[in-house]
């Protein structure tokens, strides 16, 4: 199974790829061995049940050896948290799978996460990551974990990544920034992110630009940032699009 991890990782570097995406429920701290590792895959692989340790344990694995292969190829790591999928059978069977019928999951997750991080970290194997949560209510959680992994080797190198599906709008994009501006890097942000595919997605984009401007205006009122045009123009450009440029590619 990790030979297999390891070849598919190699495409991907050697067709100029820069960046992974995980979509979980949450992180997982459960200890596990290579030996282990080989029994549940091939458990699993001849349809065999697992335990809930053995599936915790898999997806532990599976998530050190992608990160500990980011760090190596120089990649940014995303891991997209607490969604519960699927939940309307009867959608599902008539449509497919994965269609967008979701909902937020609240998972006790902030120990495992800090573990996982704290691991790649100690063996000088956390490469730059990006941290994302369905949960409104994790956000001053992730915002302060942050702040335990920046090693000085680029600027915000752990961000935490704007809000996503049921925290697109503007309440939730208000207090995610708000979260950051309290416990991160407001200034380092890399503001709005999407995977989607369609055209009319990018009006997301404006949307979250027109929200950002009136947060930071409102900073100005409220005299916690200078009355600088410049300075402030640099810094709502900086969290559009100069940011994410410098951090996914910095070279």
């Amino acid at each position: 199974m990790l030979e297999a991890l390891s070849m598919r990782h190699q495409y991907f570097v050697d067709h100029e790829c820069c960046l992974s995406d995980h979509d979980i429920e949450e992180f997982y701290d459960e200890e596990f061995t290579d030996s282990q590792i080989d029994t549940i895959f091939r458990k699993a692989m001849r349809g065999m049940r697992l335990s809930t340790l053995e599936i915790h344990q898999y997806k532990h694995c599976f998530l050190r050896k992608m990160a500990e292969m980011d760090y190596a190829t120089g990649w940014t790591q995303q891991f997209h948290c607490g969604a519960i999928h699927d939940k309307s059978n009867l959608i599902s069977r008539s449509v497919g799978r994965k269609y967008g019928f979701d909902s937020i999951g609240v998972f006790n997750t902030a120990k495992a996460m800090g573990h996982f991080m704290d691991y790649l970290s100690s063996e000088n194997k956390l490469t730059r990551t990006i941290l994302y949560s369905i949960n409104p209510s994790s956000n001053d959680m992730i915002a302060a974990m942050l702040g335990n992994f920046q090693d000085g080797s680029c600027q915000g190198k752990i961000q935490f990544g704007l809000g996503w599906w049921l925290n697109n709008q503007y309440d939730a994009i208000l207090r995610h920034l708000n979260a950051i501006s309290v416990d991160g890097n407001f200034s380092h942000f890399i503001g709005f992110m999407t995977d989607c595919h369609s055209l009319l997605s990018f009006s997301r984009h404006e949307f979250f630009r027109r929200i950002l401007c009136n947060v930071v205006g409102n900073f100005v009122e409220r005299g916690l940032l200078p009355y600088n045009e410049p300075l402030l123009a640099r810094l709502v450009e900086d969290i559009s699009y100069n940011n994410v440029k410098r951090y996914i590619s910095p070279t």
